[in-house]
């Protein structure tokens, strides 16, 4: 049996502040919208026009409390995540769909910003699994320092 492939990736500005809700078990979900700017050519004048694409981004877990902490109208962000169409009959009786996005993956462009990346723990209980190299790693009162010890190389350990 073959299976789809249903990947998308964007990058595009925030058209509203990502809205932070809870399922009624505890879930949390995020919502935006988000605008994609593309740019064609006129066929009768030859000039360049801009079209916008919007699209619904909808975000859960973790994902969904840090985009509400950090992002907001206007940024610009990289997203990641699958398509998803929901369906429904309006009041009217006529049948509506809509398309979604539903982001594994969400950042910000350094195109015309910066950011200060802050590492949150991986579970409730901290950091776990894998080990950390190279100093230390710090986030929301978890601090893990370092067991690998610097390696000490000649000029003919290096391949190059």
């Amino acid at each position: 049996m073959a299976f789809g492939v249903n990947n998308i990736t964007v990058l595009g500005n925030i058209t509203r502040d990502p809205e932070l809700r809870f399922t009624p078990n505890g879930t949390a979900v995020a919502s935006f919208g988000l605008a994609v700017n593309r740019n064609i050519q006129n066929k009768n004048s030859g000039e360049w026009e801009t079209q916008v694409d919007f699209f619904n981004v909808t975000a859960w877990y973790k994902l969904a409390e840090n985009c509400a902490e950090s992002l907001s109208k206007g940024d610009r962000v990289l997203i990641s995540g699958r398509l998803s169409q929901d369906s429904w009959e309006s009041k009217e009786g006529q049948k509506r769909s809509a398309v979604k996005i539903i982001a594994n993956v969400i950042a910000p462009s350094l195109e015309f910003a910066s950011c200060r990346l802050e590492k949150n723990p991986r579970a409730e209980e901290g950091v776990s699994g894998g080990s950390v190299s190279g100093g230390s790693v710090s986030g929301e009162g978890v601090s893990v320092e370092s067991s690998i010890e610097e390696a000490d190389f000649s000029d003919e350990d290096i391949p190059f």
